[in-house]
């Protein structure tokens, strides 16, 4: 009998991966504002685009990354929270799988700014479908700005199933108010199709 199993190429993995983790826009905003928080952030600002499907941006003012760490952080389980099994029990940030930068990437555009205060310069860094597209230096504040573009754009049957613009806003309210609730010494603003929400 002929084998039957095989390993699945990464890109197919990382899709299968990405629809365990990001179901609609809200579980992006809540992946990425919780990043955000763990990055120490004093301000953190969300804007979306139809609801989240054309555009989901988080810019904060956290203690950014280097060149070096904004590349692994959108490798699968790159994490910044855990170095051995026993750290698991004593996690006090949001995030430690290092699965959601990954999967968003595998589903998304995505073009992420991150200077940390050392460093001059910042870098940006330009992933699609998790290819990386390039990563050159620019000009940006310190801390990381990332835009998550045309959501599931490679995955049209997962687009399809989102549904209308009222109801995936609606979720993504909850997402932001459950997150910017819990942490009241933080400044949250959030911009919808340009107009300030929140």
């Amino acid at each position: 009998m002929a084998d039957i199993i095989s390993l699945l190429p990464d890109h197919v993995a990382n899709q299968i991966a990405a629809g365990e983790v990001i179901q609609r826009p809200a579980s992006v905003v809540k992946e990425l504002l919780e990043n955000a928080i763990d990055a120490k952030s004093s301000h953190v600002q969300l804007l979306i685009k139809d609801s989240g499907k054309t555009l989901i941006q988080v810019i904060d003012d956290g203690i950014g990354m280097s060149p070096t760490d904004i590349r692994l952080a959108f490798e699968r389980h790159a994490t910044s929270k855990i170095k051995i099994a026993e750290d698991l029990f004593s996690l006090t940030s949001k995030g430690f799988r290092g699965e959601a930068l990954a999967s968003i990437a595998a589903i998304a555009h995505v073009e992420t700014h991150t200077r940390t205060e050392a460093d001059e310069m910042a870098t940006c860094l330009k992933i699609a479908g998790s290819k990386v597209e390039s990563q050159e230096l620019s000009v940006a504040p310190k801390g990381t700005s990332i835009a998550v573009k045309n959501l599931f754009y490679n995955i049209p049957a997962r687009r399809n199933f989102l549904k209308s613009d009222n109801v995936e806003l609606r979720h993504v309210i909850d997402e932001f108010h459950r997150v910017a609730i819990a942490h009241p010494e933080i400044k949250f603003t959030f911009y919808q199709n340009g107009f300030r929400i929140i």
